[in-house]
């Protein structure tokens, strides 16, 4: 089965598939990384969304295809090449990385997932799709050098609730449904156990690291300026305010039992989270 690697998602699956002994070829975007992977005994392909051969090589001989497509402007479009690639050259199973609240379609990620989803669905290959809430290291990607530099964060979610969930979790779910057949068909929502304001994830964070990290609650249009000026682009900015609108209303807050029904165990807790990544969130 082919698995892309590299960012937070495809790295950890990596080392659980690698783990459970499980036969896999991982995807990388540059040769640098594949050679790095092969000298780690891992076989990799490199592939060029843009670049349908470099798929179908990709692909070729697999079984079933992992699919996390990148967080660009045209992700819906890359992830429709992967699915007709993998279409052609006779993938069986495609387990999809979605969201959270993709078969609604209220907010753009939700969509841009959903019409991949779609073409699944109609690919007449077996499917499996996976829809995460906000990933909780999303707080060290995201909000990490505010934390460090400013013992503060930022977001225009007011006092929305997200049931946060632990990548780790997300994987675990992964590997049991790309390596058990139980799973086609099917659609699984993945939370964490509790819902959280980000006041309380601040609390959260602030016992973890010993020192007080406040949230600061912005108007969209201010976060949206601090998001350019970070160097986001105006599109990327507004999918990611739409989100946080989605967030404000209180659609994010639900929480599922998907996570121990696929694996047997609870997810991890926001507090177990933010106890391990404490040493990362101290000052330089």
């Amino acid at each position: 089965m082919p698995a892309r690697s590299g960012g937070t998602v495809g790295s950890e699956l990596i080392k659980e598939l690698e783990s459970a002994h499980a036969p896999f070829r991982a995807t990388y975007f540059s040769f640098e990384k594949a050679e790095a992977a092969r000298a780690r005994g891992i076989t990799a392909a490199v592939i060029d969304y843009n670049r349908p051969e470099t798929l179908r090589a990709a692909f070729h001989g697999c079984d079933t295809l992992f699919l996390l497509g990148p967080n660009v402007l045209t992700q819906t479009q890359l992830e429709l090449n992967a699915v007709e690639a993998a279409k052609r050259v006779g993938v069986r199973h495609i387990v999809k990385l979605s969201v959270m609240g993709a078969d609604e379609e209220e907010y753009a990620i939700a969509l841009v997932h959903r019409l991949v989803e779609k073409a699944i669905e109609a690919s007449g290959a077996a499917w499996t799709f996976l829809r995460p809430n906000s990933f909780m290291q999303n707080v060290v990607t995201y909000m990490n050098n505010a934390i460090k530099a400013e013992s503060a964060f930022y977001s225009a979610s007011g006092e929305g609730k997200i049931s946060h969930v632990d990548v780790r979790d997300i994987v675990a779910v992964a590997v049991e449904t790309l390596t058990k057949p139980d799973h086609v068909g099917k659609a699984y929502t993945l939370t964490g156990p509790d819902a959280l304001t980000y006041d309380e994830i601040a609390s959260e964070v602030s016992k973890a690291v010993g020192r007080l990290i406040r949230h600061i609650s912005l108007s969209p249009a201010d976060l949206k300026n601090g998001m350019l000026a970070e160097g986001m682009s105006a599109e990327i900015a507004d999918r990611m305010l739409d989100l946080e609108r989605y967030y404000r209303e209180g659609r994010a807050s639900h929480i599922t039992h998907d996570i121990k029904e696929v694996t047997g165990r609870d997810p991890r807790r926001f507090a177990q989270y933010a106890r391990e990544v404490a040493p990362s969130l101290q000052p330089a």
